[in-house]
């Protein structure tokens, strides 16, 4: 018995495409949440900047006199206190930061890198009230170093814009080590071998390649310390009080009704300030980020 196979013919016909299913349903939480959390908040704070309360008969109306009252007399001394704070903390502690970073990468000891990480992580979150505590215990009036040491006889006082400058950068230089560390490590050793073969010395190296490959992140990590310090408001509350003029305290004290009553609308106009340099710091770091993504990647 004999059996016959038969073939199919080919289709001709177009070959019907793969359905393509769409991606953007994945990101609609995250946008949600995105809109939720900050949108919200910002919305009301820029509405709210915007609108002056009369004390009397209680209508609003919309004008520029929070932001221009924001801009001017104390308050512009406040925000320039955080400006100053801000950027001289974060040149400090982006080159206090690349020099031990730099450090622990020449050592090769994982067991010392190891430790650093670990304790960079730890002091880069230590900050708040409880550090305020802890730099008033050691280097306060009647502190343990101060006593020890003498301090008070040289001047030194903690209470003051030298003291915030030394809290700030106990959590900041150890952030800038976790920061920096990878672009340390992204500098290729061929690159060095390709200097010493061409005659280069080790500062040639540095300045003709390291620091131009290194500088994005380093510019962007400086970016990130003016921005974390810029934000930062329990450890100088705690320590100075209103001694040493910061804007967040002056928005502290506005919302808290110590200064003024009825001046919440001006501490959201000094909000909508920070929110406007907060953009502008993030407009800066981004493309730095992806340059330096770019090189070392």
């Amino acid at each position: 018995m004999t059996t016959t196979k038969t073939t199919r013919a080919p289709r001709t016909g177009p070959r019907k495409a793969p359905r393509r299913v769409p991606r953007w349903p994945a990101v609609v939480p995250f946008f949600a949440f995105m809109a939720l959390c900050f949108g919200v908040p910002a919305g009301t704070m820029a509405y709210n900047a915007f609108t002056v309360i009369d004390p009397d008969g209680g209508a609003s109306e919309y004008s520029l006199h929070n932001v221009t009252t924001s801009l001017s007399g104390q308050y512009a001394t406040g925000l320039a206190g955080s400006v100053k704070l801000s950027l001289l903390t974060a040149v400090l502690a982006t080159v206090l930061g690349a020099v031990i970073a730099q450090a622990v990468v020449n050592a090769r000891n994982s067991a010392l890198r190891k430790a650093v990480v670990s304790a960079s992580g730890v002091f880069a979150n230590f900050s708040g009230a409880p550090l305020a505590f802890a730099f008033i215990a050691t280097l306060g009036t009647t502190g343990t170093v101060t006593r020890l040491l003498e301090l008070q006889r040289a001047g030194f006082s903690l209470y003051t814009f030298t003291g915030l400058v030394l809290a700030y950068l106990y959590f900041m230089v150890p952030l800038m080590v976790v920061t920096v560390l990878p672009a340390l490590d992204g500098l290729r050793g061929q690159w060095r071998e390709a200097a010493s073969s061409c005659g280069a010395t080790r500062g040639q190296f540095w300045r003709h390649v390291g620091l131009p490959v290194l500088m994005p992140s380093l510019l962007g990590g400086a970016v990130l310390m003016f921005g974390t310090a810029f934000a930062s408001h329990a450890t100088a509350a705690v320590m100075t009080g209103s001694s040493v003029p910061l804007i967040t305290i002056q928005i502290a004290n506005s919302l808290s009704g110590n200064v003024l009553v009825g001046q919440e609308n001006l501490a959201l106009a000094m909000s909508l300030n920070m929110v406007v340099i907060a953009l502008l710091v993030i407009a800066v770091q981004i493309p730095l980020r992806r340059r330096s993504e770019r090189w070392l990647g």
